[in-house]
């Protein structure tokens, strides 16, 4: 199976954002996006549209800055891995799969649980 892991352990290829296209499927996961809490409104779809992490984009756990800061193209590569910005990512993570349990459909949990909450595994093997 394809892999795309970024610096936080998400899986773009399983995202629904990264793989949303057309105007309807960018409508639709700026919804879901809404209905778990990962923004405070459905946004335009082109504030919804993703093309992966890059150097870049702002990441909401600043790890961009802090690959940059320890000059290493990963977070499994630094030596202060795993750190307290990945712990405190990971107990995030934690909270949103409980929420996305209680308010997504199981169709819509699985695919959420396939991009975003299998980070601890893809972290250990990127």
């Amino acid at each position: 199976m394809e892999e795309k892991i970024t610096l936080c352990g998400d899986n773009c290829i399983e995202c629904p954002r990264f793989n949303a296209h057309t105007e309807e499927e960018l409508k639709a996961v700026a919804e879901l996006w809404y209905k778990v809490g990962w923004r405070a409104c459905v946004v335009s779809n082109e504030e919804i549209s993703c093309s992966g992490c890059s150097s870049h984009k702002q990441c909401t756990y600043k790890l961009v800055e802090c690959i940059k800061e320890h000059r290493v193209d990963k977070c499994n590569k630094c030596k202060e891995f795993p750190c307290i910005k990945i712990k405190d990512m990971l107990e995030h993570s934690a909270e949103y799969k409980r929420k996305c349990k209680e308010v997504c459909s199981e169709q819509e949990y699985t695919i959420l649980e396939k991009a975003f909450f299998n980070k601890e595994n893809n972290l250990k093997k990127q």
